[in-house]
């Protein structure tokens, strides 16, 4: 199978898509997200939604915290969220686009991950304790 350039919002689905369906079947953090997500529909769209407001730059269409969100996650996982955690998604994420897509755009999704999922886990240590 040729790897192609992400260019439009489908292909994004098809990235965020195949990239859940290996965090759900994960065992480190598959149980978090299976857990805290009950419309895993809705879950596709919104962060296909995301991902595609991130390459493509698409303001406004994007309606969300993902600070807030990601700090619930934590307080449903007991406060047990660590580096083990976002060391496991980030790899995922980028082993996903690696086998799916090439190209300027799959660099800038592995870069934006990596720096978001920095921010996110300071974010949620800090929440910590407040």
């Amino acid at each position: 199978m040729s790897k192609s350039e992400i260019t439009n919002k489908s292909e994004v689905f098809q990235l965020v898509d195949t990239f859940y369906n290996k965090v759900r079947a994960d065992e480190l953090i598959g149980p978090i997200f299976n857990g805290i997500i009950n419309d895993w529909d809705h879950h596709l769209e919104h962060l296909t939604t995301f991902w595609s407001n991130q390459l493509f730059i698409e303001r406004g269409t994007y309606k969300g915290d993902p600070i807030s969100a990601h700090i619930k996650v934590d307080d449903f996982a007991k406060n047990q969220i660590n580096e083990q955690h976002f060391g496991r998604w980030l790899n995922l994420w980028v082993q996903t686009i690696d086998e799916l897509f090439e190209g300027d755009n799959a660099f800038i999704l592995k870069n934006r991950a990596r720096k978001m999922s920095t921010h996110i886990h300071l974010s949620i240590f800090s929440a910590r304790e407040n």
